[in-house]
């Protein structure tokens, strides 16, 4: 997640906004509040600065972006209203004048003045939010098709029939002896996974258990590559069920592991996969050993930075990315929002 790169990069422009602001405000109402001029313009930035940022990042993302309209418009209103009303407070303690922003008194000119502009203002700013909120999912939206697009070209390109592969896959099949149970069931395995590729990951979502079968199958395939030496597990909790991701989102991580593997002669090898679930979110964990010359993010470099970027645009905001690449252990750690 790159929310650290956001903010620094947006902070300078935020800062510099509402200096402007001030600096505005402060030349044409100076002349307003004599002696104090500074100090009221302190006041009304930062209430309009603090109602502006409550209302763009908790009210709108947590509110309005849930369909909740009836408590979005409820306490949008009581959060002008009340800062408002406050702010007008603090300016009589500045003024030393308790009551000169009594509402009692000239009510329609205190809403006038001061409830009526705030509306105008953080409205204005949250304007400005949902149109850049939209240029950036239209941008990803965009991003989405194009990435799609160009899979789906590739993968074209790469296919060949399908009908001729799977027929001689059959006809392998029956030319192994019946007591060579372990090829034909390695063939199985092999054609399965062919044909979820194939057939299975056409559209958006799938089943997380069909994504844990494709997964089984890949490892198991993969351990027969290996001798005693080497320890591969794969534990999937009896909890991961009854929700539905993006097909082939977590193999490239497996995948990285069995590449770049250790092949240590005097110790054991290892590949550790976990994947479990909590509340509302998805766990994989998959570890492996690694030789201490082995660079295992940069070699896996390509695989990573694509599976990195497929979750920026398909689960942006709902996943979170930790890769660990210690002198001997390669580790990463997805965390994954999923809708039941």
């Amino acid at each position: 997640m790159n929310w650290r790169n956001t903010i620094l990069k947006y902070r300078l422009h935020h800062i510099g906004g509402w200096l402007l602001l001030f600096a505005g405000w402060y030349f044409f109402r100076y002349e307003d509040y004599p002696g104090r001029a500074w100090q009221i313009t302190l006041i009304k930035v930062v209430d309009l600065m603090f109602m502006v940022y409550l209302t763009n990042y908790l009210l709108i993302p947590f509110l309005l972006y849930r369909k909740k309209y009836l408590a979005f418009a409820v306490l949008y209103i009581v959060l002008v209203a009340g800062c408002s009303i406050i702010k007008m407070q603090v300016e009589e303690i500045v003024f030393g004048s308790p009551g000169f922003f009594d509402l009692s008194t000239r009510l329609k000119a205190r809403i006038y003045d001061n409830i009526i502009p705030h509306f105008l203002l953080v409205s204005t700013a949250a304007a400005f939010k949902l149109l850049t909120d939209y240029g950036i999912a239209r941008g990803r939206l965009g991003a989405m098709a194009k990435e799609k697009a160009e899979t789906e070209l590739q993968f074209l390109k790469s296919q060949i029939n399908p009908h001729f592969l799977f027929n001689s896959l059959n006809a392998i099949y029956f030319l192994i002896e019946k007591q060579n149970t372990t090829a034909r069931q390695t063939l199985l395995q092999f054609s399965d996974l062919l044909r979820y590729q194939l057939y299975d990951c056409n559209a958006d979502k799938i089943a997380i258990d069909k994504e844990l079968v494709y997964l089984n199958n890949f490892v198991q395939l993969q351990q027969l590559r290996k001798d005693n030496n080497y320890d591969i597990t794969m534990n999937v909790n009896s909890n991961v069920t009854g929700f539905t991701i993006t097909p082939l989102l977590l193999i490239p991580f497996v995948e990285n592991a069995f590449k770049h593997i250790s092949n240590h002669t005097d110790k054991i090898n290892f590949v550790h996969i976990c994947i479990s679930k909590k509340n509302n979110t998805l766990l994989l964990e998959v570890k492996n050993s690694k030789d201490n010359s082995i660079q295992t993010e940069n070699s896996g470099g390509i695989g990573l930075a694509n599976v990195k970027r497929r979750l920026e645009l398909i689960y942006s905001g709902k996943h979170e990315l930790v890769i660990s690449n210690s002198e001997n252990v390669f580790n990463v750690k997805l965390q994954l929002s999923i809708d039941n």
